[in-house]
This record gives C-alpha cells, sequence and structure tokens, in this order.
C-alpha cells in the first residue's frame, strides 16, 4: 500500500497522482507476445473465478490484497470497471482489460498511432 508521503498518492499540493508506465518497458523485454501473456496473468489475478471476468467486487477486493490498492473508493472502482467495459455489462472481460491497459499506456499508444501511420502512408504512397 501506497505510505502517506509517497509520490503515488495525491497530496494537498499535488491532487494527480505520479504515474510510472511501465508497460513499455515490459513490452520491449517481453515482446508483444510476452506482454499480453503477463496482461492476461494480470486479468486472472483480479477476475471473478466464477464468472470469469472483472466484476466490481472482484476488483474491489483483489486490488486490495493483490495490489495493495486498499485506500480506493468505491467510485475509483466503478470508474475503471467503467473505463474499459466496451459491451457494458458491467465487468471486464479478458480482451476489454488488455484493451484498456494499452489505452491506458501513453508510450504505448504513441508508438502504436506511430506504426498505424506509417502504414497508412506506406499504403498511400502505392497509389
Amino acid at each position: 500500500m501506497a505510505s502517506p508521503n509517497s509520490p503515488t498518492r495525491p497530496t494537498q499540493q499535488n491532487t494527480e497522482p505520479t504515474f510510472h508506465d511501465f508497460l513499455p518497458a515490459m513490452a520491449g523485454k517481453l515482446g508483444g507476445d510476452g506482454l499480453i501473456g503477463e496482461l492476461c496473468n494480470g486479468f486472472e489475478l483480479l477476475m471473478d473465478r466464477e464468472k470469469g471476468v472483472i466484476t466490481f467486487e472482484s476488483l474491489r477486493r483483489n486490488a486490495a490484497a493483490v495490489l495493495g490498492l486498499g485506500d480506493l473508493t468505491d467510485e475509483d472502482v466503478r470508474s475503471m470497471i467503467k473505463e474499459g467495459d466496451f459491451d457494458c455489462d458491467g465487468a471486464l472481460n479478458q480482451m476489454e482489460f488488455c484493451v484498456l491497459m494499452f489505452r491506458l499506456s501513453p508510450d504505448l499508444m504513441d508508438a502504436s498511432r506511430c506504426l498505424v501511420t506509417e502504414a497508412i502512408e506506406e499504403e498511400y504512397a502505392r497509389y
């Protein structure tokens, strides 16, 4: 759990938590398949075993137990689910979770945009 003076915990002077984006480093070290495998492992740690998805209850319980994020409010947990819940079923399936993790990684999103832009430019250059 973050200590009261932790740089990841908001203070009165700094209301935004510090975010360290480790996904690009993991992608570089593990490769694409390895990174997806690790994201799938993370999904399994957070999911409801009976339902096979991450629910409000499973995220609330496992975020505290596994990730040490016991100080998350119910609104924080609801927002996390809502952010990635593309099919609006109130839970995150494995694909939604993996997509959300990529979307929340600014560096990976920038790299993806560059790759898509290059591919589009190459495609149009043929014509």
